[in-house]
Order: structure tokens, then C-alpha cells, then sequence
């Protein structure tokens, strides 16, 4: 008996070309509050859980900080994302490869660390309408990755055994996560994570971006 695979996306430097939008939207967000911090730094928790995210950078930088400083941040960096939503577009076969899944009969869902928030820009960019597609975000579980919370939360919304899945994601907190909830991780290089990274953070495959991931779906199991 054929087991028939879903597939879970993350959305951030998966799907939508956004990664580096939303390093500039925490940067702006910080400079605001008066820390200073590298952008290359701030890009590499990109794809973690908003707080486990900002507690990381403040870490980095050094301050005390009271939990009203960290919620402006948060706020000042949808703020700032929102501000931007004309910048911002599906990456290359994103479209084709959501709708090569739905025609084939192949289950997928969205999961997020951002919040709605912030995460409504990219799905209205990819032309995802969260009424009518599963989609999790940060709003709806109790911890974000590296947690497998979000993943196990949209195979459940596919009704769906989590070992069926292969989770798609483009940083290691992706590839963490699904190993932790034993789905398969395939990595995209789309969000400025590197081909070892992501092997070593329990990637079986790594692609170039969602289109390179639809010429290779049978690579994974993805036929018609």
C-alpha cells in the first residue's frame, strides 16, 4: 500500500522572497530602541519563534531589557514589515509548485513562525487565502521552531500522521524542528542558508528554490 505523502511549507524564504525584508524590518526595529546589532546576525535566527528570536539577538547585543522593550520590538518589526508589502514576491515556481500539489491530489499546509500579522503580506503575495488553505502561524501554537509545534499542528489541520510529511523549509530551525517530530526535512537554499547547514541540520535533499524542488518532486514522492 502506497503511503501518500503532505507536504508542509514553511513560508518565509521558502515560498516568498521575504527573508531579507524582514532582516531590514528588525533592524529598523532596533535601531529605534538604541541596540545596535549586526545584519548578518539578525539573519541568522531568521525562522525561529518571534520570541526565542528576540531574546537570541538581545543575548547578542547585551542589554537588560524589560518585556515592554521586547514588545515594541515585536511591534516596531511588523510595523516596519507592512510597510513593504509592494517589495515583496513569491519565489521563483512557488505558484506552480502549490499547484502542481492540488491538481496531483497531494495535501499541503503553511506553517509560520511569524504571526498573522506579518504573515498576511506573503500569503496575499502568493495569492493564498487562509479561509480556504490550512495555514498555522506563530498565533496558534504555543511554541514556534525550532519547536515541531507548528508542523505537527498543520499535518494535524491535513488529518494527516506526521511521518507522512515532508516538512520544505530554508533555514535549519525548519530542518531542527522536523527532525524533532520525525517528518522528513527537505531543505531551499532561498533564504541564505548554505547546503551544509542544512544537510547537517537533518535535510535529506536541498534544493535551489521551489522551482528546482518541482523539477526534482518525484525526488520526494511528489508524482501524480
Amino acid at each position: 500500500m502506497r503511503i501518500e505523502p503532505v507536504f508542509l511549507f514553511d513560508l518565509d524564504g521558502t515560498l516568498v522572497d521575504s527573508v531579507y525584508q524582514h532582516v531590514l524590518a528588525w533592524k529598523e526595529a532596533l535601531d529605534a530602541e538604541g541596540i545596535e546589532l549586526s545584519i548578518w546576525r539578525i539573519h541568522r535566527k531568521i525562522g525561529m519563534s518571534g520570541g526565542l528570536f528576540t531574546n537570541q539577538l538581545l543575548r547578542e547585543a547585551g542589554p537588560d531589557i524589560s518585556q515592554e522593550r521586547i514588545d515594541r520590538l515585536r511591534q516596531g518589526h511588523a510595523e516596519a514589515y507592512r510597510r513593504q508589502p509592494c517589495r515583496v514576491r513569491p519565489l521563483p515556481g512557488a505558484r506552480e509548485l502549490l499547484s502542481f500539489l492540488t491538481d496531483a491530489g497531494i495535501r499541503w499546509a503553511i506553517a509560520t513562525s511569524g504571526r498573522m500579522e506579518t504573515a498576511a503580506v506573503n500569503l496575499a503575495s502568493l495569492g493564498v487565502d487562509p479561509e480556504q488553505t490550512p495555514v498555522v502561524t506563530r498565533d496558534q501554537v504555543k511554541y514556534a521552531k525550532p519547536d515541531p509545534d507548528l508542523f505537527l499542528a498543520a499535518a494535524a489541520r491535513l488529518n494527516a500522521p506526521i511521518e507522512t510529511a515532508v516538512v520544505v523549509g530554508d533555514s535549519i530551525w525548519d530542518m531542527l524542528a522536523a527532525t524533532r517530530c520525525r517528518a522528513l526535512g527537505v531543505g531551499l537554499l532561498s533564504g541564505g542558508y548554505g547546503l551544509d547547514e542544512l544537510q547537517q541540520s537533518g535535510a535529506i535533499r536541498v534544493y535551489e528554490d521551489p522551482a528546482d524542488l518541482l523539477a526534482h518532486i518525484d525526488e520526494v514522492g511528489g508524482r501524480r
